[in-house]
């Protein structure tokens, strides 16, 4: 018998036979012996679509894309799920600030647009970052510092060359860190659970588990609406953005006159930007693998390829565009440089964006949007990153597992909830932090790097590619000369000199401007090798067997 005719594709657990390429339909349908009666299908192609896409287009498009732009101007199975555990539980806690921020704006003023004795403001508190002072000297020969408020009630002015500026926090700044975050001094003091934070996460992993109470059935129409609905509010703020006195500040800084292209040739442009793609669209945190998992055999993922991946760097573009034109109207506003007003990661987010918008009319409006865009836009990523795990454990017990989706979806979420509340202590962000910097960076390059050694050089690219070729049709030698060299020679060289650069620039870990004792850089350390050490042990057990 022809071997094309008895090709059999596996399942790590579901030794399932699909039909051969002969035996495909073409794109008017799909014949029934294509579907996966047991795991089961998507209801549709757009819910696989929007679930992918939903899954790559997350928080890192908002907030870590737009500030690479600045700075520079962004075994294996077990690792994923490892991997996607541990980015699980901190995820969420970045989803509950969210939360808590879209709660805090329905109310007028903004808390944070000023410095107000309410939520406690104290003296290091003020509008202006610089605080002008006089240095006089009295005629009895005595030194005195003068407030420049009060010289301005007494009619009086500094002498010249007497001014100096005392470093104060702004109103956004002291609100994330006193209020939102009730942050402590180091990763050392972990203090108290801050109890609206930890209600705020207990709400998100609540709308986690409900939307995969039924698996991708469910998950898979929530997910029209978390994954439009920031394409609306991206829309409507950069609308809103480029009609401000301003914007253009904030778009020439983005991409324009005031773009340095001699940093093209800076190896570390280059890091930024493959590692930014490399997180962005999610590649070895598994969720790509599970969500497809889900297709009927002979769906064309060449082509979701192409669309997820450009779909979720036009998003990233996009969300520039978006951010940087408000961010102009700031720095017009107050005067400065747009590169004196952009933060990076949760400052963008928590910090310089909120107050932007507080300049703005209508200010709670438009805070309502923004947080509620970066509340569907974690969610839809959030729902994803569990499903791996889910889905892992139900192919490892399929007879245990695979009917009681209900009450797997339910323990999962509240055992990561239960571990998540180290994260919104008072400590929270110092832990947020560590495991973003640790877990969501080396594993994910060592897993990729493995892949391409694993599917290119060991199983075979020749191999690799007729199986594609089995679902989406044979193609000529040409359309593949491109993939073959990516996959056997180029994607495997970047990703390890990628590592061997992040190695050799690596430096511990740190939030702001405080430091990590000598003991968390370890244990960061410590979650990577957990994540990866799987590697190797399985495939030890493998060829011992």
């Amino acid at each position: 018998m022809d071997k094309r005719k008895l090709a059999l594709v596996f399942s790590q657990n579901d030794h399932q036979t699909h039909p051969p390429e002969d035996m495909a339909v073409t794109n008017e349908g799909v014949s029934q012996s294509d579907k996966n009666v047991e795991r089961g299908n998507w209801s549709s192609k757009t819910d696989y679509l929007l679930s992918m896409v939903g899954y790559a287009v997350g928080l890192g498009n908002v907030w870590r894309f737009p500030y690479l732009a600045y700075r520079n101007g962004g075994g294996v199975g077990i690792t994923m799920v490892l991997v996607s555990t541990l980015v699980a539980i901190y995820y969420n806690c970045i989803i509950a600030y969210s939360l808590y921020y879209l709660f805090a704006s329905f109310q007028s003023p903004l808390p944070w647009a000023d410095c107000f004795s309410w939520w406690g403001a104290d003296e290091t508190c003020s509008r202006t970052p610089k605080d002008p002072l006089c240095n006089l000297t009295l005629d009895d020969g005595y030194f005195e510092i003068v407030n420049t408020t009060w010289l301005h009630v007494n009619n009086e002015t500094c002498p010249h060359g007497s001014e100096i500026y005392v470093h104060h926090q702004g109103p956004s700044e002291q609100y994330w860190d006193k209020v939102a975050l009730n942050r402590s001094s180091s990763v050392d003091e972990t203090g108290e659970i801050v109890w609206y934070l930890a209600l705020c996460l207990l709400l998100a992993w609540l709308i986690v588990g409900a939307a995969l109470s039924k698996g991708i059935k469910s998950s898979g129409k929530v997910v029209y609406f978390t994954a439009i609905f920031p394409y609306v509010v991206l829309i409507i703020l950069l609308i809103r953005g480029l009609t401000l006195e301003g914007a253009y500040k904030g778009i020439e800084f983005y991409i324009g006159s005031q773009s340095d292209i001699s940093k093209l040739a800076d190896a570390e442009v280059w890091k930024d930007a493959a590692t930014q793609i490399f997180y962005s669209i999610a590649v070895s945190f598994g969720g790509l693998t599970t969500l497809s998992s889900y297709n009927k055999f002979h769906n064309n993922c060449f082509t979701d390829t192409l669309i997820v991946c450009v779909v979720n760097c036009a998003t990233s573009v996009f969300a520039g565009f978006a951010i940087f034109s408000i961010l102009g109207h700031m720095a017009h506003v107050q005067d400065k440089l747009v590169s004196e007003v952009a933060q990076s990661g949760f400052g963008l987010a928590f910090i310089t964006y909120p107050e932007a918008l507080t300049q703005l009319p209508v200010a709670p409006l438009w805070s309502i949007l923004f947080f509620f865009m970066l509340v569907t836009l974690g969610l839809d990523s959030q729902f994803a990153t569990i499903e791996t795990v889910t889905t892992s454990l139900q192919d490892a017990f399929p007879g245990l597992l695979r009917t009681k989706q209900y009450y797997l979806a339910s323990v999962t979420c509240f055992l990561m909830f239960l571990f998540g509340l180290v994260c919104v202590t008072q400590a929270g962000i110092y832990w947020v932090n560590l495991i973003d910097n640790f877990c969501a960076g080396w594993g994910l390059l060592i897993t990729g790097g493995l892949e391409f050694i694993g599917i290119s050089w060991i199983y075979g690219v020749n191999r690799f590619i007729k199986d594609i070729e089995m679902m989406i049709g044979k193609k000529n030698w040409l359309f593949w000369l491109w993939w073959r060299v990516c996959w056997v020679f180029i994607s495997p060289c970047l990703l390890t000199v990628i590592l061997i650069w992040s190695i050799a620039t690596f430096a511990p870990p740190t939030y702001g401007l405080v430091e990590y004792p000598f003991w968390a850089t370890v244990l960061g350390w410590c979650m990577i090798i957990f994540c990866i050490m799987w590697i190797p042990i399985v495939a030890i057990v493998k060829i011992i067997r």
